[in-house]
């Protein structure tokens, strides 16, 4: 069980991490291509703008959703529910 609960916990840090990594790496590609696309063209900087915050809110939406898989992994954790119940009585 304690070997599950770890496992578990390692999972979850991953998923966490690797997806804040993978969000701050999209949103700094993402920035510095609006700051060249703003440079060339001065004149659809308000169009660039939206479409820009419109995919940081999408990138950080991915990026929650796996925080929320890791929350329900670590706090309402499906394998130890499915050990606990094949366990002999």
């Amino acid at each position: 069980m304690e070997n599950i609960l770890g496992l578990v916990a390692l999972a979850s840090g991953l998923i966490v991490g690797l997806g804040a990594i993978g969000a701050s790496i999209g949103i700094a590609l993402m920035g510095g291509k609006f700051l060249e696309a703003s440079a060339r063209q001065p004149e659809l900087m308000n169009d660039l703008q939206t479409k820009m915050f419109i995919l940081a809110g999408l990138i950080d939406a991915a990026f929650l959703i796996g925080v929320a898989i890791a929350l329900l992994f670590a706090f309402a954790n499906p394998f130890a529910a499915t050990f606990l119940a094949n366990l002999p009585r």
